[in-house]
């Protein structure tokens, strides 16, 4: 048995596949290198990322597919799956061995697999893009803290730039510790040592513009307003809105948990 593993970057995994194939030693398990274990059956091959092998692999994988399947791939890399290496590996290992397009091929497990995977990121960046909700600091930037269940930051990126490029904002990952910050010209990846946020991914009353905590009781006012309580459905709002997506909406937020450090 072979394990494979690498740094956890797409880049990486592409490295590993470039491995796999100059070695022709057939991975049974591809894992990042926080998920290494000891294992007495198996051969540990540890793959370091170099960019023009991974460069070669994809180029190599363009021309048996499209663009557009490669971007499914790569969100399948984003889901963070426990099994999502070795689907990318055997989707790559089908589409180089196979003289025809194979992306319509959903007798294969893994094609199967990236469509299905496909669907449940596509809900949950699209989802994202609709629930963030920004709190403006003292010093003029808009601040949103996020857990989303996949990694889609890469994904949303596009949309909060030119939806709101006439102000400086910040998305941070809270689940994963990293951000998008945009400072009115151009967005970057950013990581902080520290977030001061409390358990609902809420900064303090002490960080936020005076008129913030106004503006939030606003528009809790207003949706309470507009509600219909003679219309209420419980089962089509929870159907739209999980509970889960909660902690990011004003409108969720008790009054106390916006007003307390």
């Amino acid at each position: 048995m072979y394990y494979y593993s690498y740094d956890g970057t797409f880049e990486g995994l592409l490295s590993v596949i470039f491995e796999v194939y100059e070695r022709k030693s057939w991975p049974d398990k591809i894992m990042s290198e926080q998920q290494v274990q000891p294992s007495l059956f198996a051969t540990h091959i540890r793959v370091i990322t170099n960019q023009e092998k991974a460069e070669r692999v994809w180029q190599g994988l363009l021309r048996k597919i499209s663009v557009q399947a490669g971007v499914q791939l790569y969100k399948v890399f984003l889901s963070e799956l426990p099994a999502m290496e070795m689907i990318i590996y055997e989707y790559v290992k089908l589409a180089l061995a196979s003289p025809v397009n194979i992306e319509e091929n959903f007798a294969a497990d893994c094609i199967r697999l990236v469509a299905q995977i496909n669907k449940q990121i596509f809900r949950e960046a699209h989802r994202m893009e609709a629930f963030v909700r920004f709190q403006k600091t003292g010093d003029n930037l808009f601040y949103a803290g996020i857990e989303p269940d996949f990694n889609v930051l890469p994904l949303i990126l596009k949309h909060f730039t030119q939806r709101y490029a006439d102000q400086r904002w910040l998305i941070y990952d809270l689940k994963r510790h990293y951000g998008i910050y945009y400072n009115l010209h151009t967005a970057e990846y950013v990581q902080l040592e520290q977030v001061p946020v409390n358990r609902n991914g809420q900064l303090p009353a002490t960080l936020l513009d005076e008129d913030e905590i106004a503006y939030q009781e606003l528009w809790q006012t207003y949706f309470t307003s507009v509600n219909i309580p003679e219309r209420k459905n419980k089962k089509l709002h929870l159907r739209h809105i999980p509970v889960r997506y909660w902690k990011y909406l004003s409108e969720k937020q008790p009054v106390f948990s916006r007003t307390k450090a």
